[in-house]
């Protein structure tokens, strides 16, 4: 069966998939957020080391089968090492409870900005983590 690429022109993203995002989330990973590779969670392959094509633009991955990664890539801990986790707003939002943000940060985040356009929203759940993260000792 021949894969069906993501068509950005036509299909709604699950994540967006711009270079700020991406970014950010190379921010987090370097600040110390917590992750485990797992099913339903999206990575960056930002230093190439997956060698099979990625569906999504810009070297995304979504993890449906995580043998299949761990095949690729030969461990959970190299996985963890080469991918970056570009969480959801679900996943973002429970992971900003673990590592400390406030919820009156969060808040705020909504009620300041209004109705935010869905990626500039998770742009600022990501500032609110990697904020958090630098205050920790």
């Amino acid at each position: 069966m021949k894969p069906t690429p993501f068509n950005p022109a036509a299909d709604l993203p699950p994540i967006p998939f711009e270079g700020r995002h991406l970014e950010l989330a190379w921010r987090l990973k370097q600040a110390g957020l917590p992750w485990r590779p797992h099913v339903g969670c999206f990575v960056w392959d930002r230093e190439e080391a997956i060698p099979v094509h990625s569906p999504f633009p810009g070297r995304v991955y979504f993890i449906l089968n995580l043998g299949h990664f761990l095949r690729l890539l030969g461990s959970e801990e190299r996985m963890m090492e080469k991918l970056v986790w570009l969480p959801t707003w679900h996943q973002a939002r429970l992971a900003a409870e673990t590592i400390g943000v406030e919820k009156e940060a969060l808040r705020h985040l909504w009620q300041e900005e209004g109705a935010l356009n869905p990626g500039e929203d998770l742009l600022g759940l990501y500032e609110l983590m990697l904020n958090a993260l630098r205050r920790k000792p």
